[in-house]
């Protein structure tokens, strides 16, 4: 991370709706330097493959249930890990309360918080390892908030008026995420290790602070 930039390739999951095809596309907007891929009828080997032989550093995959999109999947090239979050409450920039502000290209700074524990940290260098290193003076922020093992992702530009008054514009999308799976190997390795799995119905899962 930080030696050269990555390339991230967002993709959906098979027969796309029309609403998750846009959600791809907002998904590829947030990430400098990635590129959107229709998925098809590849298979996932094949698709990861075809990633690594273009020297893709990070698969991005979003999943839905009846146009709602519901899942996200980032796998590290070429050899891992792969984190399977669930996703909820996720508003598109055009359904935005008083609209968008326009999408900035340039690099963002990146605000992890609340990543405290070893299993947080770890899922914050896979979230900011999919962003090039910014410059000190871009006004594009992209947050990640740890609350409760649910992250909050927002997306925003500030503007300066004056010596001390700053002004934020959302940028959406906007969604929440819940990590489930964290697996040591490739989205297409089955039988990789897993190093960490949500199980939530355990007598003593409401009291795991794990993030």
């Amino acid at each position: 991370a930080g030696l050269e930039d990555p390339r991230v390739c967002v993709t959906t999951s098979r027969d796309p709706s029309s609403r998750l095809k846009q959600f791809a596309k907002e998904v590829k907007l947030l990430f400098p330097n990635s590129v959107r891929m229709n998925r098809g009828n590849n298979r996932v080997d094949e698709l990861i493959g075809s990633c690594k032989e273009s020297e893709f550093t990070d698969v991005v995959m979003v999943q839905e249930t009846r146009g709602e999109p519901d899942g996200l999947v980032i796998c590290h090239l070429p050899l891992g890990p792969t984190a399977f979050f669930s996703l909820s409450g996720a508003v598109l920039r055009h359904d935005l309360e008083g609209g968008a502000s326009p999408m900035s290209e340039a690099y963002p700074h990146v605000i992890m918080n609340n990543f405290n524990t070893e299993l947080g940290r770890r899922i914050g260098n896979v979230l900011k390892c999919l962003f090039p290193v910014p410059k000190a003076d871009t006004r594009r922020i992209v947050t990640f908030s740890n609350d409760n093992d649910f992250i909050s992702f927002r997306h925003h530009m500030y503007s300066k008026s004056g010596k001390d008054n700053v002004t934020l514009h959302e940028v959406g999308p906007r969604f929440e995420m819940r990590l489930y799976q964290l697996r040591l190997g490739t989205l297409e390795q089955k039988d990789a290790e897993s190093e960490y799995v949500l199980r939530p119905y355990q007598n003593t899962a409401s009291k795991r602070q794990l993030l």
